[in-house]
């Protein structure tokens, strides 16, 4: 695979105000680890080489089990690995970045609701735009994994 553009020193501003988006979103959001939990799931999802190798050293570096992070693709069968918030965050996760069905279900926006309170969801749903902001431009461009950008 070969990386096809150096996009992100080519727009300057446009790498700035993401870097600012992604900073205030999480900033806002306050639980680091959870962040760093949605970003990777949904980096996954989006198979975003560069954006899984960066968030899963993120999460060892915050001292993340290495099982936790392991089976995030499988969190819904993980038994108690997540507490009721983490996945609730993970399908909202999953539901803002898939789209399957073209919105966000009800059931999956209240779970989160019921967890979250509107600024924590509000900012949670900041950390899922930004990364998929991240996600799709370095899908496009083939980022490698372990690169500068």
């Amino acid at each position: 695979m070969t990386h096809r553009m150096t996009f992100w020193s080519k727009v300057p501003a446009f790498f700035q105000a993401q870097l600012k988006l992604t900073e205030a979103a999480k900033k806002g959001f306050g639980d680091p680890v959870l962040a760093e939990l949605a970003v990777l799931r949904a980096s996954q999802l989006n198979k975003c080489a560069f954006c899984v190798d960066m968030h899963v050293k993120n999460l060892r570096e915050a001292g993340v089990e290495q099982q936790r992070i392991d089976l995030l693709p499988a969190w819904e069968e993980a038994g108690d690995l997540y507490s009721e918030r983490e996945r609730a965050a993970l399908a909202f996760t999953e539901a803002v970045t898939v789209l399957t069905d073209g919105f966000v279900p009800d059931a999956v926006y209240e779970r989160a609701a019921a967890q979250f309170t509107e600024t924590e969801l509000a900012h949670l749903l900041a950390v899922i735009v930004a990364i998929n902001n991240w996600n799709r431009v370095n899908v496009t461009i083939r980022q490698p994994p372990g690169g500068q950008l």
